[in-house]
């Protein structure tokens, strides 16, 4: 058999419902809507959500607290991703990137965490530094450089 040989199941397939082409056809007059209502009408129905006058489930639910627009969001970085430079190397957000370790630099740049350890001298320089990051990275000899 061929790509071009396939054939559907005899069954499989079904004619679609040709609405509104007169009574004979058994779709005819009111093609499938029903008698009279809103929903019969053209451009009728109920907007999503419309619970029939009942209060709606998205004003049910109570609504608390609020999303800052103006929040200045981080890309973070652990120290024990920064071990796979080799000594002495300045590390710089484009190097970051060039190297796979950050897909994209959020709106407030990269901000380097205290997890894991640091065994390399290394000149960071990122947006923002955790406390615990400074320390681990001027323990192991490097240099810390806030952008």
């Amino acid at each position: 058999m061929k790509l071009h040989e396939l054939r559907a199941v005899k069954g499989a397939t079904k004619a679609r419902k040709r609405k509104g082409r007169g009574t004979a056809s058994g779709q005819g007059t009111t093609a499938g809507r029903g008698m009279n209502g809103q929903k019969s009408r053209s451009g009728g129905g109920v907007r999503p959500g419309f619970e029939g006058g009942q209060m709606p489930l998205y004003r049910r639910i109570p609504k608390r607290g609020f999303t800052n627009i103006w929040r200045t969001e981080y890309t973070i970085l652990n120290v024990r991703d920064l071990d796979r430079f080799d000594a002495g190397t300045v590390v710089t957000p484009q190097l970051l990137k060039e190297r796979g370790l950050v897909k994209q630099v959020k709106n407030g740049g990269i901000k380097i965490l205290g997890d894991g350890t640091l065994e390399k001298n290394l000149t960071v320089q990122a947006n923002k530094f955790s406390k615990t990051a400074v320390e681990k990275i001027e323990s192991a000899g490097g240099k810390a450089e806030v952008i």
